[in-house]
């Protein structure tokens, strides 16, 4: 009989640390937006409504904390493609969702952390980013074979237009800066559309090109 109850109590003991772990990474999340990289633990786990000592459980240093986040953003960023693109019946409408709910994932806020906690060619971080590349470039894919996409933009046009909209100010809280994100990235979408009403400097900028910015700036 004891046993029985240990067993109950286990499954229960577990889904409570993945929820805690959850609501830390959330918070943590918003915070290092807000705040920045060097926000207090303490803060973090207010946010959290956990205690100090449940977010060290999960998170014993400050780099594991950032690594878990950013993975995270760019697994749920992924998603966001993937489920825009199944969802939507009008391609240039999946691009659009997607543009949004990346904007709300604070993708462009956290991408300046990727190279102080990663490792380009780290297995996990690598995986993440072929995921997310994949299915983003579906999506501006469908867009493109619409006829609704201008062919002089490509995926990593998208994305670098997407993370700078969405990069709070220097010097501003993010959420002060909010109502903007939406309303400006509507006026990207327009410019987006085909066809396009002025002649694109340079070439377009593909996530191969992104990466081999990144790896010249580390």
């Amino acid at each position: 009989m004891v046993g029985s109850a240990v067993e109950q109590r286990e499954p229960r003991l577990r889904a409570d640390a993945c929820r805690n772990r959850e609501r830390i990474v959330a918070a943590a999340r918003e915070a290092l937006v807000e705040h920045g990289v060097e926000v207090p633990f303490d803060e973090i786990a207010r946010r959290a409504g956990v205690g100090n000592a449940t977010l060290y459980r999960h998170f014993p240093d400050r780099r594991e904390l950032l690594r878990t986040v950013i993975l995270s953003v760019l697994a749920r960023t992924a998603e966001q493609a993937e489920a825009a693109l199944a969802e939507e019946a009008d391609a240039f409408g999946a691009l659009s969702r997607f543009v949004h709910t990346a904007a709300d994932e604070r993708i462009g806020a956290l991408c300046p952390l990727l190279s102080d906690v990663f490792e380009s060619r780290e297995p996990a971080f690598a995986e993440a980013r072929a995921r997310l590349q994949h299915a983003v470039e579906d999506v501006v894919d469908a867009a493109h074979q619409s006829g609704q996409l201008r062919p002089d933009v490509a995926v990593g046009d998208l994305m670098v237009a997407v993370t700078q909209l969405a990069r709070p100010l220097p010097g501003t809280a993010c959420f002060t800066i909010d109502r903007f994100v939406h309303r400006h990235l509507e006026l990207l979408l327009d410019g987006l559309r085909n066809p396009g009403r002025s002649v694109l400097p340079g070439t377009a900028t593909t996530f191969d090109d992104l990466h081999q910015l990144g790896e010249a700036g580390r």
